[in-house]
């Protein structure tokens, strides 16, 4: 049956980006967030929402730069990790014992442990509410059954989960739909 639960912070599934950036003493940060996905396909673009109060905020608005990292399941404790500690006080890459990579594109980090890696530049930032949507671009067609990524459930379940067996192709299942 069907509810209707009115506006909240709700969409499923959630996916559980690890954005890396550089402070401003050069030191590389790491931060959880599930507030995003694509964008626009021309140009290639995903998005990322995140509160002021983080370094990661600051340091994008500084370096008109980040990575989007997609962790794969065996990787969901350093991601879990990155998302709870602050990098105001903590070296994340090194709590966690994830390695960083200079990215050859931009000038962020990207978690050489992690499976897939966006390098990607700023081209937009909206301010939305309590939060700053960032919008930048990148390119790439990764294989999901060799990324491994999981998602996020918020409300009451707060939980992770590995995505499952394909399902179906898409845009070929639906053929069967249309009219002969």
């Amino acid at each position: 049956m069907k509810k209707s639960i009115g506006p909240q912070t709700l969409l499923y599934p959630h996916p559980v980006l690890v954005i890396g950036t550089y402070g401003a003493d050069g030191r590389p940060n790491l931060m959880t967030a599930s507030w995003g996905g694509i964008c626009c396909s021309k140009p290639p673009c995903v998005a990322v929402s995140m509160r002021k109060a983080t370094l990661t905020h600051s340091n994008i608005r500084a370096n008109r730069a980040f990575t989007v990292n997609i962790p794969s399941v065996s990787h969901v404790k350093e991601a879990d990790y990155v998302g709870m500690a602050s990098g105001h006080d903590t070296d994340k890459f090194k709590a966690a014992g994830l390695t960083p990579v200079r990215s050859e594109k931009v000038n962020a980090p990207y978690v050489e442990d992690f499976p897939l890696s966006l390098e990607c530049k700023l081209i937009i930032e909206t301010e939305v509410g309590s939060h700053t949507q960032f919008i930048l671009d990148d390119k790439g067609q990764p294989l999901i059954e060799k990324v491994r990524p999981f998602i996020y459930a918020s409300g009451g379940n707060r939980s992770y989960h590995a995505i499952g067996d394909m399902i179906a192709e898409a845009f070929s299942v639906g053929q069967a739909l249309k009219p002969k």
